[in-house]
């Protein structure tokens, strides 16, 4: 189960399809130059490949160890961490100014990549301290940020998001925990549950944030307000000293990621965890969206990242496994050669490349909506990172099962037997379609927040640009692609996209429950039509390196394998947009009784 980092790939979609020079004009990012991002991607290529790939099956199969609320983290993991926080990759877009490197975010999405597909377990404890971070900058006092910040950005603290309770679920409305006032800072009481890296052994300090109500909060999502509660309270020193009043109930046994503690924490037993508000008071929520789109653009990414390492395993396998014939070949024949596994493969590698552009655009348009000098670049761009998170999170996380569990089929029988340790990217892949927000959450998101909320004006905007590709496809010339099929793949993609949004605004007003029930199929209609856009413009981007001369049999595969995401897996948007306009009725039609018959 080694892994390497599909460097080629990522520089290849840096470089020619996320605008990366333009970036590199923004305020405070002029050092991003090719060379230098190319040399901390080799950097952090050799972290993921040397150091957390073979922690990857040890702590899949050693889990961790519980005893008397603490939790013990499995060998090698300590280590593997302080070499992080050495190397300065706990928050590589982090501001410079508290420790962090400052990269561009798409920079940072590679590397995130990288550390989830090499070892997601270890790599959720820095990914939620990203997300700490950033609200901590956003939101928090200055006596906050100078306090805590500095080390949760070089990492010698971690940070976690502690939001739901075993009421609550995904109704964060429903939370009990309170906050109660005294003196310079409030007493937090109550129980949260699903705390990733809540309690670990790797650093001397973990910073919660957490939701809780005041005395006087209104009741529902408006009366929701945000605290930093540390596990140690700090000394006068700045130094962890007097433990909290908080600690970790039990920690749980789950289908995959066994090596990331996922804990139960208790607040205040006592006389309460000692907390301080973040902000305004009851705009809690508000603030932890902005861990939550960190984090869901980064569980997009550990689905890519899953997905490209199950796609190595998987192709390496059946380039070494022989069985059966074929043409041309005396004996065995690698099984690479049948042409029912290059089926899979093709479908492996063309999803999990078409996902990796489409997070690596939401990304980039990051860096612009939080550093362009133009105010209408920041609105714009904001508006195409708000439309994008919830197809990255959930396509991107519903196409790694997709492709783990192909994994899995390409090697037979052996994928079923966990000494072969394919079966864990399936088992861990599984959890990104559920947490931080449930493909379904995505879907209402998307389709409430992202398109009728604006009356589908940010759709718009990405369909003027699908259809810009689609006119380059139709004028390209040359016999390197087939770009008849290409772009009118793309052309599909953008009458499938307009289609879907024309339906939902008009359904919304006339049958209000039918965008519900069609809610992921208007996902996955702009999850797949988004994959045909991306492939169309690298099938572009490599036409012109093959015309220079440049990685001729690199930029031949590009197209081959976006001739093949139009032909194998394009079709299933098409599918998915008759589901969505002509399905509505048949689940709504469905009634409890239907469902629990027999049952």
């Amino acid at each position: 189960m080694t892994y390497a980092a599909p460097i080629q790939d990522m520089r290849f979609v840096l470089h020619n399809l996320c605008n990366l020079d333009e970036i590199a004009q923004l305020p405070a990012l002029e050092d991003a130059t090719p060379d230098m991002i190319d040399a901390i991607l080799d950097e952090a290529a050799k972290y993921a490949g040397q150091q957390l790939s073979p922690l990857n099956g040890v702590g899949d199969q050693a889990g961790l160890g519980f005893d008397n609320g603490k939790v013990t983290m499995p060998e090698g993991w300590a280590a593997a961490y302080e070499t992080l926080v050495e190397m300065g990759w706990n928050s590589p877009s982090a501001n410079p100014e508290h420790g962090g490197m400052g990269l561009p975010y798409v920079v940072n999405a590679c590397i995130q990549e990288m550390f989830q597909g090499a070892n997601m377990a270890f790599q959720l404890c820095p990914m939620l301290t990203q997300g700490a971070i950033e609200a901590l900058e956003g939101y928090a006092s200055e006596e906050l940020k100078n306090t805590y910040l500095p080390k949760l950005v070089t990492g010698e603290w971690t940070g976690t998001m502690n939001l739901t309770e075993p009421q609550a679920g995904s109704d964060l409305a429903a939370i009990r925990s309170k906050a109660t006032p005294e003196g310079d800072h409030y007493r937090i009481k109550g129980q949260k549950i699903f705390i990733t890296h809540g309690e670990h052994d790797m650093t001397d300090n973990i910073i919660h944030l957490v939701l809780a109500r005041l005395p006087d909060a209104p009741a529902g999502v408006k009366g929701i307000s945000l605290f930093l509660v540390p596990k140690f309270l700090l000394d006068a020193d700045g130094a962890p000293g007097a433990a909290n009043d908080l600690r970790c109930v039990s920690i749980e046994h789950k289908l995959g990621i066994h090596a990331s503690p996922t804990c139960s924490l208790s607040f205040g037993d006592t006389d309460g965890a000692i907390g301080y508000l973040i902000g305004e008071p009851n705009r809690g929520l508000e603030y932890m969206f902005a861990m939550m789109n960190n984090a869901r653009l980064n569980v997009g990414l550990q689905g890519i990242g899953v997905a490209e390492h199950a796609l190595q395993d998987a192709a390496r396998y059946a380039a070494e496994r022989k069985q059966g014939g074929a043409p041309g070949v005396d004996g065995s024949a690698p099984i690479i050669l049948h042409p029912d596994i290059r089926r899979m493969l093709g479908i492996m590698k063309s999803r999990t490349e078409a996902a990796r552009i489409i997070a690596y655009r939401a990304a980039a348009s990051l860096d612009f909506a939080h550093r362009a000098t133009d105010p209408d670049t920041r609105a714009f761009h904001q508006r195409r990172v708000d439309l994008l998170i919830p197809v990255v999170k959930g396509g991107s996380t519903e196409m790694s099962v997709q492709v783990a569990s192909l994994g899995v089929q390409v090697h037979g029988g052996m994928g079923y037997v966990e000494e072969t340790g394919v079966a864990q990217h399936f088992r861990d892949a599984r959890i990104t379609t559920i947490y931080e927000g449930t493909t379904g959450i995505q879907a209402l998101d998307l389709i409430g927040r992202k398109i009728l909320r604006d009356k589908g004006a940010a759709v718009a905007e990405l369909v003027r640009d699908m259809r810009a590709s689609a006119e380059a496809l139709q004028s390209a010339t040359g016999n390197a692609a087939d770009w008849k099929t290409l772009s009118d793949a793309v052309s599909r993609g953008v009458e499938a996209v307009e289609a879907a949004t024309a339906w939902l605004l008009v359904s919304a007003k006339d049958a209000p429950g039918a965008p519900l029930a069609s809610a992921v199929n208007v996902l996955e209609v702009f999850n797949i039509a988004l994959g045909a856009w991306a492939m169309g413009d690298a099938a572009l981007a490599a036409a012109r390196q093959i015309a220079d001369g440049e990685n001729v049999a690199g930029a031949q595969s590009k197209i081959r394998l976006a001739e093949f995401y139009a032909r194998q897996v394009f079709p299933e948007a098409q599918a998915r947009l008759t589901a969505t306009m002509h399905g509505a009725d048949a689940v709504l039609g469905l009634s409890p009784e239907d469902l629990l018959q027999e049952v």
